[in-house]
């Protein structure tokens, strides 16, 4: 299991302290997003999004939904792939330092990003209808080369990687 790694991000202006916490999901209430490491035949699937650049598929978590069901939801919708899917592990994403905090805003002082491993059961034809503009399969090894995002991700895929295979569905 991997150990809590903090790194400090700008994120457009807001300075938020990011901790990869390898443990069970907090409760759903303090969920602002969902993300999928996602295996097909060896390889992991990204996504470009329109103005991020290459990431794992994911997304905010709707009203209604179980943070499971959201991420089922962003992988079809992105990446078009279904599957199976565990909890992996978690990025606690902290405002408590960050001087443009909204209190009230659209996230809270302290939230959390939930990630998966998903084995891929069904890949559709790639259709670019939401924000993706395109699909790739990476290698594992490749994928430090190829996502744009924060160093955190790497302990995501890393903790992805560790728990092999998901054997049986997660109840959503």
């Amino acid at each position: 299991m991997l150990k809590p790694k903090t790194i400090e991000a700008d994120w457009g202006g807001h300075l938020v302290k990011l901790t990869w916490i390898a443990a069970a999901a907090p409760p759903e209430k303090d969920v602002t997003s969902v993300h999928g490491v996602c295996f097909y035949e060896g390889k992991i699937v990204l996504v470009r999004v329109k103005t991020r650049g290459y990431n794992l598929p994911g997304g905010h978590v709707e009203a209604g939904e179980t943070p499971g069901e959201a991420l089922h939801r962003e992988c079809l919708e992105e990446a078009c792939a279904e599957g199976v899917i565990r909890p992996v592990g978690m990025i606690e994403v902290s405002h408590e330092n960050n001087p443009n905090f909204v209190p009230g805003g659209k996230y809270p002082l302290v939230g959390y990003q939930v990630f998966y491993r998903m084995d891929i059961t069904a890949c559709h034809p790639f259709t670019r209808d939401n924000e993706c503009t395109a699909r790739i399969w990476v290698e594992p090894g490749e994928l430090p080369h190829v996502i744009e995002d924060h160093e955190l991700i790497i302990c995501a895929v890393e903790a992805a990687l560790d728990c092999g295979p998901v054997s049986r569905p997660l109840d959503d």
